[in-house]
């Protein structure tokens, strides 16, 4: 229908015949002249009606927003002092020949002539086809569709196989609740649709396929929060015969590359790496935000004595941790903007924020600090603290005591809020590697050991040996790839023996029974002649949500649910009738 693009006209069109098919953004009345700005998937470009064509000009009064046309026209320079230099197309316009009425539009419930979404979000999810059509949302979507095809495009040149793999699968418990789906075929007994294709993709390097990949929707009946949907995408991929290292370069290459030609931006080659245990001491986070300067400062070596039992117990316990944050020129932040970061940490479990601003530390001494709690510390913990942390006159430094998880997620999270508030942030973009994660760790709860990633991760080599002495020391061939505090892929070098693997379900409290009900297909398997293979999965959203600038995968994804796992475009889920369930041998229990 169309011959052109609204959005690809510009002059060197000038003197052309058009037409154009789209949506009105807008529709103006100019003493007699009617200016339609007429939008598609491209751009948007201004049409002219003079009213010496009657019956055209006629039926041009009577568009509103969001009607449909076809317009025939020819392209003109825009007269003097009207040239719109915002606009791709603002050199020029069209001088409208002919109109069609392809289709009319109630009042739309999203005014898309402004230049950002006024409306509640509730709204724009439950009406979302006028949502998609602004600007901003169609820019994200062409990013999307970008990146998927040079992720494509690098994996296929390095001789990756693109291969799907099943999304009605047995429930093998991989962290979260697996969405189940009923089987008429075989009453009373359910399938599960994928949380990752992890157990496929092992058996895919089983079978000799080398290098695997898949952009993969995975399904997790889980929480909800910014960064996470019910069903998601990932770029999922597995390897035969590498090294974390080699494996690691290859990854990084491809996000370098990604970013090069999706964002014009050079990412630093190679990334830095940091160990867990190095993150967690220095960011109180395995997913650090290294464009905030900041960095937690252990001194509970330095309040073991003190009469303050706030810091002492903590400093005392195995399992407790006292941390000091240097806020450069902090001395500025009043009471009330303290107050206000004391409540912040309280959200992540802290019962306070104790903090020494640094009047005159330099010609006072001790006298030059101002704090609640000096009277509880002795000359040689706060010249301690002085000299560990470097601070200066200006300077506030805040402090975090209790168990280390509760002190690494709160002084954490402020080190990363303080950074934003206070426009510390050091550079657009920050990716690293996070190694050498713990192979397990101990839950309370259960009073059993449970897997950091999960059971099919492969421990270091050198600590084979004493896997079952200490689990707890016991590292695992894990790697995290983090942007800006987002991990945005995760892997590890997998177990591609039966022995070691029985060894780790039995660490987990995973009987034989239990292994053989879960997982007997993949232990069967790796009987059969297993390489040794690893992989990592990429967060495609997340990654998305990074590069587009947005600050919610929800607005990187075309229907994405609410935070209550719901489509409100569509009223899913939603009841289905009697007949369907008897099908499904189900039948649904009264509320109570």
């Amino acid at each position: 229908m169309r011959t052109h693009y609204c959005g690809e006209l510009n002059s060197s069109h000038d003197g052309q015949e058009v037409v154009l098919c789209g949506w009105v953004q807008r529709r103006r009345d100019h003493g007699g002249v009617i200016f339609i700005d007429l939008r598609d998937r491209d751009g948007l470009v201004q049409v002219v009606f003079d009213p010496d064509r009657a019956e055209i000009f006629a039926l041009a009064e009577q568009v509103r927003s969001e009607y449909v046309l076809e317009i025939k026209g020819r392209v003109r320079p825009r007269p003097e002092g009207t040239v719109n230099p915002d606009l791709p197309t603002g050199e020029v316009e069209v001088l409208g020949l002919g109109l069609e009425i392809l289709n009319a539009s109630d009042t739309p419930p999203i005014q898309l002539d402004t230049h950002s979404a006024d409306a509640s979000e509730e709204i724009r999810l439950r009406y979302r086809y006028v949502d998609l059509r602004r600007p901003e949302m169609q820019a994200r979507l062409r990013t999307r569709s970008r990146v998927t095809q040079v992720l494509r495009n690098f994996l296929d040149a390095q001789g990756f196989l693109d291969i799907e793999t099943p999304i009605l699968t047995k429930s093998t418990p991989e962290g979260a609740r697996d969405y189940l789906v009923p089987s008429r075929t075989h009453p009373g007994e359910f399938f599960a649709l994928p949380q990752s294709p992890q157990l496929f993709k092992q058996l895919l390097m089983m079978s000799g396929m080398d290098r695997y990949y898949q952009v993969a929707r995975c399904f997790r009946d889980e929480d909800l929060r910014a960064d996470r949907q019910p069903e998601f995408t990932q770029l999922d991929i597995e390897m035969s015969f590498m090294s974390e290292d080699a494996l690691m370069e290859m990854m990084e290459e491809m996000i370098r590359t990604l970013f090069r030609e999706v964002n014009g931006i050079e990412l630093p080659d190679p990334f830095p790496r940091l160990t867990y245990a190095e993150s967690m001491r220095r960011f109180g986070s395995d997913r650090p935000d290294l464009r905030v300067p900041l960095e937690l400062i252990d001194v509970a070596d330095l309040m073991g004595g003190v009469d303050f039992k706030v810091f002492s117990g903590p400093a005392k316990d195995p399992e407790g941790r006292v941390v000091a944050l240097r806020l450069p020129k902090g001395g500025e932040l009043s009471r009330k903007e303290i107050d206000g970061y004391t409540n912040f940490v309280g959200i992540y479990g802290a019962k306070g924020l104790a903090y020494i601003k640094v009047n005159d530390w330099a010609a006072k001494g001790r006298e030059g600090l101002q704090s609640p709690i000096l009277k509880f510390l002795p000359d040689d913990a706060v010249q301690g603290i002085m000299e560990r942390t470097g601070a200066e006159d200006g300077d506030l430094v805040f402090f975090g005591a209790d168990k280390a998880k509760v002190v690494n997620e709160s002084i954490g999270a402020l080190r990363v809020k303080l950074g934003q508030d206070r426009g510390l942030m050091e550079g657009e973009w920050r990716p690293l590697w996070v190694v050498d994660f713990p192979m397990f760790e101990h839950d309370p709860n259960s009073n059993r050991w449970v897997a950091l990633h999960h059971p099919f991760t492969a421990p270091k080599e050198e600590q084979l040996d004493t896997l079952e002495q200490d689990p707890g020391a016991c590292l695992s061939r894990a790697y995290d790839m983090v942007l800006n505090g987002t991990e945005i892929g995760g892997g590890s070098i997998r177990i591609h023996r039966d022995a070691v693997q029985r060894r780790v379900f039995k660490l987990l409290n995973i009987s034989d029974e239990q292994a053989e009900d879960r997982f007997g297909f993949l232990l069967k398997a790796l009987k059969f002649g297993c390489p040794p293979h690893g992989g990592i999965a990429f967060g495609l959203d997340r990654l998305v949500m990074l590069m587009t600038g947005a600050h919610s995968i929800r607005d990187v994804m075309a229907f994405p649910k609410t935070q209550t796992a719901a489509c409100l475009l569509t009223d899913a889920p939603s009841a289905v009738d009697e007949a369907q369930l008897k099908e499904l041998a189900l039948r649904l229990r009264a509320k109570a």
